[in-house]
């Protein structure tokens, strides 16, 4: 599996980042995943490296990890889930992209909505930086065009006055995306499918009408919850409601 050297680095990390009464145990239980996943024992792995998740940890590598634990022990499902977490992170780890693409070749379900490659293109700094990227990246710039404007007004120079246009625009920009983002986050919800197989019905109940079959790994949109179930959508014309325990949020 590439990349899982790594996993050492992100153990340092934990030891050098944690508070000392609590990181000694989340580093040890860190380090018997490690140990765990090159002896093969996979399910102990995934399990270890869940605990250090639980723990409120959230680190793209870790999720990655997690990932590859699951994926060896041929949970597609969760492989995915954990595959796609670590992307919202680590939108561009070459390592992390080519195992979720491999996982993703083996579900059987089609893509359900997918987006345009002109919306890619036209919005392409959306895709390739993270979250986290983002908003960092609309504050420096709206912090260089008050810097500019200010340097402009003190010495009463319009040498800056184009630099500050572009700065603006592209602080502006970047704020709607990370508005944009962070809308998304909490109201337009994914999920992935982790049973291998999972019907989707017309209503609540465990014999309501089947209306179609999704896989584990299929990603998938949820846009209603309601008691112990939730109400997805697949693609256009696919909706249907299934039990919350089958699908992992992403």
């Amino acid at each position: 599996m590439k990349g899982f050297k790594r996993i050492l680095l992100f153990a340092l990390l934990i030891l050098g980042s944690a508070q000392i009464a609590g990181a000694n145990d989340t580093a040890r239980t860190f380090l018997d995943g490690i140990k765990d996943y090159k002896e093969d024992r996979f399910t102990e792995a995934a399990a270890a490296f869940s605990r250090v998740a639980d723990e409120g940890i959230k680190n793209g590598k870790l999720f990655y990890n997690l990932g590859n634990a699951y994926l060896k022990k041929g949970d597609i499902g969760n492989a995915m889930l954990w595959y796609e977490r670590s992307l919202k992170l680590l939108p561009h780890d070459p390592d992390l992209k080519f195992n979720h693409e491999y996982a993703q070749s083996l579900t059987k379900d089609e893509k359900g909505e997918k987006e345009l490659p002109l919306v890619r293109i036209l919005f392409f700094w959306k895709y390739l930086l993270s979250q986290t990227d983002i908003q960092w990246a609309a504050i420096i710039f709206n912090l260089i065009f008050w810097v500019l404007m200010t340097v402009r007004v003190i010495r009463r120079k319009k040498r800056f006055q184009t630099l500050g246009h572009v700065m603006l625009a592209l602080g502006l920009i970047l704020t709607v995306t990370a508005v944009y983002n962070d809308y998304e986050a909490d109201f337009i919800k994914e999920g992935v499918i982790l049973p291998a197989r999972v019907s989707i019905r017309s209503g609540l109940t465990d014999d309501a009408t089947e209306l179609f079959v999704l896989h584990a790994g299929a990603k998938v949109k949820i846009d209603k919850e309601k008691d112990e179930y939730i109400r997805i959508a697949f693609s256009e014309g696919k909706i249907g409601w299934i039990k919350k325990s089958d699908a992992g949020v992403i």
